[in-house]
């Protein structure tokens, strides 16, 4: 057995184990990494990079659908869905690079192709070396959940795993899930020629606020996918090309393929956290304000610490630690500014609370400020009116922000900015906006905040009238 004392252990090189590596290498720490799978995790192999390509070959065959509007006679699209495949592929392929065991052997640090679990508190075995370690990060991020549905292991099933596997197009794609990765496969695959039908057994994109969900959800509908709210699944039958889901009230659907899109849970299994005196919630580890475990050494970012399930959670979170972990710095991970984004057209996007959620908190201090897509030039121009944005905003401040509408996920960006740095509305009405863009939206909505203020406001009236009256 191969001993190696470190200052840093950390396993899982997803996108929170691959910053703190790079961070903490290039900072003069001796670093170690494991990764039993593949190098960039779920983000880069499974989730974020080949959904988010697959949904641009669908916004291509749905453009060649929709130019009519535009003066560009429609077309039938020829989907090649094995070739949209390779399309995913490639995109893989063009970022793996950055992600690659060889880039981070060339940052200096040591690179373990093994999964690891640990033997103690401080050490950890991965294959037939054991590490022990100064500090331990475990960024092993989480993997679809399938409930235990009857008959579900029977039947076949993908997940986002696999997939990326898949080379022959849905003839009608089952999706058993209407979050935000149930609604982005959704689209994609109509977009592609499949027809879809989601099974959702609450309510679908229940997480965002329930106003600019209807926003999304009522264009999905109306590009022909069929979304079952209130069905629960409750048995599953059928094989290769045929897979029927039964419903608790009864319902019952009939598809070619099916899709279990329901969640994620926390990747610990493998990891032998009670050797470690590591405490585990329903969530995933157990951390405090800090990330740290409860054991004093460890600590865990990303999936697999139980919070907010998103890349960029995970690379916020190894920016925390890092100050911990190499100066002994007090740093604590707060979600105030932490937004999220669904990928559909049109996007959802989050930051903060949503309108009933900042209700709750702030009660009659609350002010809510709207703005409608309709009277952005841009979108009137681009024919993308379909949305609206609302600011939830207490003393002047921004608490949350809700975006439903062309390019969501890039307005979103400014709320996060705002509420991360305490900032005021003022001065988001301060910013000039480019003439005509999108982002004109956010100007707008703050706009809107002081509208009302200025031009509504008798007091205003009066000085305006005597500063007329006196001032030559």
């Amino acid at each position: 057995m191969k001993r190696i004392k470190t200052d840093l252990l950390v396993i899982g090189a997803g996108s929170g184990g691959l910053s703190v590596a790079a961070g903490a290498v290039q900072m003069g720490a001796k670093v170690v990494l494991l990764e039993g799978h593949k190098m960039g995790g779920d983000c880069l192999n499974y989730g974020c990079v080949p959904s988010k390509a697959l949904i641009a070959s669908g916004k291509m065959a749905y453009g060649q659908t929709h130019g009519a509007e535009y003066g560009v006679a429609n077309v039938v699209p020829q989907v090649d869905y094995a070739a949209a495949k390779d399309h995913v592929n490639q995109v893989i392929a063009q970022i793996e690079p950055v992600d690659s065991q060889e880039r981070f052997e060339g940052l200096g640090v040591h690179v373990i192709c093994e999964f690891g679990h640990f033997i103690s508190h401080k050490e950890v075995q991965a294959g037939d070396t054991v590490i022990t370690a100064r500090r331990i990060v475990i960024a092993t991020g989480s993997s679809p959940f399938v409930p235990p549905i009857d008959g579900i292991d029977a039947v076949p099933y993908l997940t986002n795993e696999n997939l990326w596997e898949l080379r022959e197009r849905p003839e009608h794609l089952l999706i058993v899930g209407g979050g935000p990765i149930g609604m982005e496969m959704a689209q994609a695959h109509c977009r592609l020629g499949s027809k879809v039908t989601v099974i959702e057994g609450d309510i679908a994109l229940g997480k965002d606020d329930p106003e600019m969900a209807e926003v999304v959800l009522n264009n999905l509908r109306g590009e022909g996918i069929e979304i079952a709210e209130g069905a629960l699944a409750d048995r599953i039958e059928g094989g290769d090309g045929t897979v029927t889901v039964y419903t608790k009230d009864g319902r019952r659907f009939t598809g070619s393929h099916l899709l279990m899109a329901v969640g994620r849970k926390s990747n610990t299994d493998k990891l032998n956290l009670e050797a470690a005196g590591i405490e585990t919630t329903h969530a995933g580890i157990k951390v405090d304000d800090s990330l740290r475990t409860t054991n004093r050494r460890v600590y865990a970012v990303g999936d697999v610490a139980g919070g907010l399930q998103f890349t960029h959670v995970a690379g916020y979170h190894a920016g925390v630690i890092i100050r911990s972990l190499l100066f002994a710095l007090p740093s604590k991970a707060k979600t105030a500014h932490i937004p999220w984004a669904t990928y559909t057209d049109p996007e959802l996007a989050q930051v903060g609370p949503t309108e009933a959620q900042a209700r709750e908190t702030h009660g009659n201090k609350l002010e809510v400020v709207r703005f409608h897509y309709n009277h952005n030039d841009r979108a009137i121009a681009e024919r993308k009116t379909e949305g609206l944005i609302k600011v939830m905003v207490v003393k002047g401040r921004p608490v949350g922000a809700s975006i439903a509408g062309h390019q969501a996920g890039e307005l979103i960006n400014l709320w996060s900015l705002v509420i991360a740095n305490n900032m005021k509305m003022s001065q988001v009405a301060a910013m000039v906006s480019p003439y005509p863009t999108i982002g004109e939206v956010n100007k707008r909505v703050a706009g809107a905040y002081f509208s009302p203020r200025l031009f509504e406001s008798n007091t205003v009236k009066r000085v305006v009238g005597l500063v007329q009256r006196l001032i030559p």
